[in-house]
């Protein structure tokens, strides 16, 4: 008779277990966001350059042909050492450390499957930190750079595990050198 007692009770609670809602029925799973497809566009998500205000592009991008191939996978900015070094967009701080020697901050891009890096970089953050746009993550190491003359932030963007273009990052009043000159219209006498 106990035995028959603890069936009715299990075969009771799996009946009303089946027939409630499960706790995931209001918020259901649905499939992970499809990643963007080959060639997308970056989203122009930059608010600040990384150092100064317009520094110079030292060694710009250029993509390898193959994913192991030679090529450049980023731009190097000129800054001197111990010039800050701001996170262009805000976000969180994914890795602060030494790579190989050298100080490395990247930070995934809030809203976005994008991470920049920076690199010589003494950081200032620690992993899991967020930043706010123009934030500073460190500061540029006095060695360690791989410009020859000068020293320089070498700045880096990916998208998953594809090197992409960091300049993309920024929007073009940002890109843009110097003021816009008006020049004179054709026909139109000078007062």
């Amino acid at each position: 008779m106990r035995y028959v007692a603890l069936w009715t009770v299990l075969l009771c609670g799996s009946a009303a277990a089946a027939l409630s809602a499960p706790a995931w029925a209001d918020n259901p799973p649905g499939p992970p966001p499809a990643p963007p497809p080959p060639g997308a566009a970056v989203p122009a998500v930059g608010r600040t350059w990384p150092v100064g205000v317009r520094p110079t592009v030292v060694r710009g991008w250029k993509p390898p042909a193959t994913v192991y191939g030679p090529g450049h996978r980023g731009v190097d900015l000129a800054a001197p050492a111990g010039a800050p070094v701001r996170a262009v967009a805000p976000g969180r701080v994914s890795f602060a450390g030494r790579v190989a020697g050298r100080g490395v901050v990247s930070v995934e891009l809030a809203g976005t499957d994008l991470r920049t890096t920076y690199e010589p970089v003494s950081p200032s953050v620690r992993e899991g930190d967020e930043v706010e746009a123009g934030g500073v993550v460190g500061v540029v190491e006095p060695t360690g750079s791989h410009c020859a003359r000068t020293a320089c932030v070498h700045w880096g963007a990916l998208r998953g595990g594809t090197y992409v273009d960091p300049l993309s990052l920024l929007p073009p009043w940002l890109l843009r050198r110097g003021p816009s000159r008006l020049l004179p219209v054709l026909g139109v006498p000078m007062p």
